[in-house]
């Protein structure tokens, strides 16, 4: 590896969510011997989470710049800005830019860049001999952009010396604009191989240590966005949990997945717990990421709408179920596209609140074996895929 360039670490994790608060991590695994930085759009310090201190692109040293992997393609400038916001600002903010026309202008302002994608850089953000690199990356709204979206993108892409995206709906809009991507799972599919005696450590002491003492018979590991925070889904996501829960005599742990806004919402968790009965079900508090994963992976299975959530679970060999907004109707979902792309077909897919007793008692039954098997093969592809641009990173 060219030792004389950092390698700049660019991505959305510069707030609070699992997946994107993992990659800096995974990849810092499979590089031994680089040089990082950690850029994203603002300056943030997500180092009591397990993050990491970022600054905004184009404060670095010049070097490679690798785009960690995530929904990166599909990411305005208006969600972007409105995310790194804290909740009162981001209400705010919602309630005066949502839908209205001058929402772009505002979002350049807050970010300083005029980028539309704005996780999305393009060759001038690298000096030569620095590597564009875009690892897994996800953009399942890919023909839902704007015109000018879509082409500032495929500039960029057509730029880099290496692109892979996550699913084959982003393979497919990719290459049908002509532009050469190959496929790799996730990189959270690593979490295991890459940070598993760091999160074992973290499983043996704690909240999550607390959790196995309060279910010694098993929990699942359970989350849900606020889109679910209406009646109508709560009642559905309690009669469904409630229902497996008996079933299967394992108890139910609700957990924060992430807390940028549009994420998750403990008022909500909250709610669904007075649904629950007294002694089934208990709210896990810590939101720090090794925490998170030791949480999923000391569990029975997960049932969630975080998508890092089902791929942490997966990674280790566990039952998960997908839970699908309420208001998703026909839109491009990064769900379904990464279960359709990688998922065995033993284990369901998203379903929504009312189908989750169902679909989880399906995927309890699914053997050990197989499940075990299935995260071999998805680490196998994913260090494969890796491996054909790491080494891009040491020749001129």
């Amino acid at each position: 590896m060219n030792a004389a360039l950092p390698c700049i670490l660019f991505g959305a994790f510069d707030r609070h969510n699992l997946g994107d608060l993992l990659f800096p991590h995974l990849l810092a695994a499979q590089l031994p011997g680089a040089r990082f930085e950690h850029a994203g759009l603002a300056t943030r310090d997500l180092r009591r989470f397990g993050g990491h201190r970022v600054a905004p692109l184009g404060t670095q040293r010049r070097g490679h710049l690798i785009h960690v992997g995530g929904e990166l393609l599909g990411c305005s400038a208006y969600e972007a800005a409105v995310m790194l916001l804290d909740p009162a600002a981001a209400a705010q903010a919602i309630t005066r830019y949502d839908g209205a026309p001058d929402a772009a202008a505002w979002a350049a302002r807050q970010l300083g860049t005029a980028r539309a994608l704005p996780y999305v850089a393009g060759r001038e953000a690298v000096a030569a001999p620095g590597r564009l690199i875009f690892n897994a990356v996800g953009g399942v709204d890919w023909a839902l952009l704007p015109p000018a979206a879509r082409a500032e993108a495929r500039a960029a892409l057509a730029a880099a010396d290496w692109v892979s995206v996550r699913d084959r709906a982003t393979l497919a809009a990719l290459r049908a604009e002509g532009i050469d991507a190959a496929l790799s799972p996730d990189p959270a599919v690593m979490v295991r191989a890459c940070c598993g005696e760091r999160i074992a450590r973290h499983a043996a002491r704690g909240e999550v240590h607390a959790m196995r003492q309060a279910f010694p018979q098993g929990y699942l590991a359970c989350q849900f966005s606020a889109e679910f925070g209406d009646d109508a889904s709560l009642d559905a996501l309690a009669q469904g949990l409630a229902d497996v829960a008996a079933a299967s005599g394992l108890g139910l742990v609700l957990f924060q997945a992430g807390v940028a806004p549009w994420h998750d919402d403990a008022v909500c968790q909250d709610a669904l717990l007075r649904r629950l009965p007294r002694g089934m079900a208990r709210r896990f508090v810590s939101l720090h990421v090794w925490d998170l994963c030791a949480l999923i992976a000391a569990s029975r299975g997960t049932l969630a709408s975080s998508l890092h959530a089902r791929i942490v679970a997966l990674a280790y060999g566990l039952p998960r179920v997908s839970l699908r907004p309420p208001r998703q109707n026909a839109r491009p979902d990064k769900r379904d596209a990464f279960v359709a792309t990688w998922e065995t077909d033993a284990m369901p897919g998203s379903v929504a609140a009312g189908e989750i007793g169902r679909a989880a008692l399906a995927a309890l039954d699914v053997s050990a074996t197989t499940l075990a098997e299935h995260a071999e093969a998805l680490e196998a592809a994913h260090c494969a895929s890796l491996a054909q641009w790491a080494g891009l990173l040491s020749t001129p």
